[in-house]
């Protein structure tokens, strides 16, 4: 099962845009008051983006810890320019602290996605909340968190689009460049962000001995951090 299905299996249609412009409701919680770690990102992307006190949201409607499918309690969407800067909810400590560790909080990462604007930006919004839902519930499931300078390669060589048309079919990752990691009242989290890359790109970190580096050098190569469902491959 490629990353995409799995994705399709698990829908983003429960994942419906909140209207209320104070802040989201996740089922009957209210989180404006109570939730410093989602202050705490959503003040960093305020500072990236200080035009949007509102942008787009896509709340979870039942909690991953009440039986829900999807483990972030939210994403939301700002418009950069020329693209679409996601930003995930949940992978950190939003309400309380619960872990042990007092230097991070939760995983220690949230998160991000700069999805290239296109003809249908709605549909492939949507699809991009689903890959980072996606993401987030493996960390959750398998306890391994995502880090920068890795890659994610399940062998599909179907698109991470919505119409599974791209040469993209998983991803690099990387440590956000416009989003500085930050200290919240739970401890520090680091903004990780996912790149779309090719089968044949991850291919060849799969088969290297130095993923590391390949990964680095492709990263490179790249030039920035922006996923564009209609690029080439570089390897």
């Amino acid at each position: 099962m490629g990353l995409f299905d799995f994705f399709k299996k698990k829908s983003s249609d429960k994942e419906k845009p909140t209207e209320d412009e104070d802040k989201i409701v996740v089922g009957s919680e209210e989180t404006d008051d109570s939730a410093p770690g989602w202050d705490a990102i959503d003040a960093e992307f305020n500072r990236l983006y200080p035009d949007q006190p509102n942008p787009r949201h896509y709340g979870t409607v039942i909690k991953y810890m009440l039986g829900g499918p999807d483990p972030l309690d939210g994403i939301s969407v700002y418009d950069a320019g020329e693209f679409w800067h996601f930003v995930s909810y949940g992978l950190s400590e939003l309400y309380t602290k619960e872990s042990e560790d007092p230097e991070y909080s939760g995983y220690g990462i949230e998160l991000t996605f700069k999805l290239k604007k296109s003809t249908n930006d709605e549909e492939e919004i949507k699809n991009g909340c689903g890959l980072l839902q996606y993401v987030a519930r493996y960390i959750f499931q398998t306890g391994t968190v995502v880090l920068p300078e890795e890659y994610i390669y399940t062998k599909q060589t179907v698109g991470i689009d919505a119409k599974q048309k791209s040469n993209l079919t998983g991803f690099l990752t990387a440590a956000d460049d416009l989003a500085n990691t930050i200290d919240t009242l739970h401890g520090k989290v680091e903004f990780v962000t996912l790149i779309g890359a090719t089968d044949t790109e991850l291919r060849s970190v799969y088969e290297s001995e130095t993923s590391k580096l390949e990964v680095r050098k492709l990263l490179q190569k790249l030039g920035n951090q922006l996923t564009d469902y209609h690029r080439q491959s570089l390897v």
